[in-house]
């Protein structure tokens, strides 16, 4: 089953390699969509893929690498559209 996710990730979550790491594990597990940081301070992403890779990618968000400090984690479900090709880290 395949499942789109929108993730908030709060805390100290910026300038600390946390897109690209993100990238990174979302690639290893083909999940698709995009992650970018908000003016606010946190990072926002779009997960595509099937449920238990997304949840992993998830997972890896509450903690995120190790120069991270994840307070709170946000997730927003959402049906599956298919409509990305990669995963993109967006400027």
């Amino acid at each position: 089953m395949r499942e789109r996710a929108h993730v908030y990730v709060s805390g100290r979550v910026q300038g600390v390699f946390f897109r690209y790491e993100t990238r990174r594990e979302a690639r290893k597990r083909n999940v698709r969509g995009w992650v970018r940081n908000l003016p606010d301070g946190r990072v926002e992403a779009l997960f595509e893929g099937e449920k238990e890779k997304v949840l992993e990618l998830i997972e890896f968000c509450k903690h995120g690498p190790p120069g991270a400090r994840v307070k709170n984690i946000e997730i927003e479900w959402s049906e599956y559209t298919g409509e990305f090709e990669d995963f993109y880290i967006r400027y």
